[in-house]
């Protein structure tokens, strides 16, 4: 429940975005009525239509998100924030230029900067970031922990690396790449540490279990 949670903005930015461009002269026309105040030049072209469209709805979708969590108490992860600032500014950029260019970067952006600190927490202040999100759950020996922090260092850059990759080789495919693509590689990495913890964990013996004599 929680990971549909945490991706329903981006399932919004793809109904958005296919929805739009199936429509592209009402897509312009709705988007130049609501966005053009915003927008450089006042006019939104057909081209440009459906990714300023799915760019405010992410917005707005992220916000309401952000804003139901704070109302009920839960805690915000420090990800959702970083993540709602760079759609502010990237997504501010992409409207107010009608250029997706500047959305379409941000991915990048988010996955190399989260990768940034999680090497640089571990390089230069010997923290590893991925023993503290998940160090009071399990016990696991050092090298073990730092393989696997390695490991989302490397996944955060070879996301981002691809992300690129598709907006300037395959653009007609980003939209599905960052929406299904990026959650389908993430799934496949914690699936593999699943997998790669139980060969590291050692089980305990039940409570109830009579201690092995001498």
């Amino acid at each position: 429940m929680k990971l549909l949670f945490d991706v329903l903005p981006l399932i919004f930015f793809f109904a958005t975005y296919k929805f739009a461009g199936h429509m592209p002269d009402q897509g312009a026309a709705f988007a130049t009525h609501w966005l053009g105040a915003i927008v450089q030049g006042g006019v939104v072209g057909a081209t440009e239509a459906p990714a300023l469209l799915a760019t405010v709805v992410v917005l707005a979708a992220t916000l309401v998100q952000v804003a139901w969590m704070k109302a009920t108490g839960r805690k915000i992860d420090m990800a959702l924030w970083i993540s709602l600032v760079l759609i502010v500014v990237f997504g501010g950029l992409t409207v107010w230029f009608h250029n997706q260019m500047f959305i379409m970067w941000k991915p990048s952006i988010y996955f190399w900067g989260t990768g940034l600190v999680f090497w640089a927490s571990k390089t230069l202040f010997n923290k590893n970031l991925f023993r503290a999100m998940l160090g009071a759950e399990i016990e696991l020996p050092d090298p073990v922990w730092q393989r696997l922090n390695f490991s989302w260092v490397a996944l955060c850059a070879l996301i981002g690396l691809l992300n690129l990759a598709v907006v300037y080789f395959w653009r007609d495919y980003w939209v599905a790449f960052h929406t299904f693509g990026t959650v389908g590689l993430m799934l496949a990495f914690f699936v593999g540490v699943f997998f790669y913890l139980g060969k590291h964990l050692e089980p305990h013996p039940a409570a109830d279990e009579p201690a092995p004599r001498a």
